[in-house]
């Protein structure tokens, strides 16, 4: 499992600044990998549009994003072997506090 920044406040600094920023070349291994087209495109547009300081940074940020939401999952998973998987009145109170009815 890989570690990243998370809101808790000994990392709040390190949640406060875009992927694209603290992304240092110094503290990265090149790797080469095959992408689809489109997702080459979507991340040289990233760049051309200023949303990405560069590709790597886009696929880094991407990267980040996705091993966030993994690591999500993977508690989620082990909140309901745990407890149980939600029941009815859990997804009514969820959606309450959520302010979705």
């Amino acid at each position: 499992m890989i570690h990243l920044p998370t809101r808790e406040p000994e990392s709040l600094a390190w949640n406060s600044v875009p992927l694209a920023l603290w992304y240092d070349s110094g503290m990265t291994t090149k790797i080469a990998v095959s992408l689809p087209d489109v997702l080459v495109d979507a991340a040289r547009r990233a760049v051309t549009e200023g949303r990405s300081s560069s590709v790597s940074a886009f696929i880094a940020s991407a990267m980040a994003d996705k091993t966030r939401f993994d690591d999500l999952e993977a508690l989620l998973a082990d909140m309901a072997a745990e407890s149980g998987p939600p029941d009815d009145s859990d997804r009514r109170w969820a959606r309450e506090a959520l302010g979705l009815i």
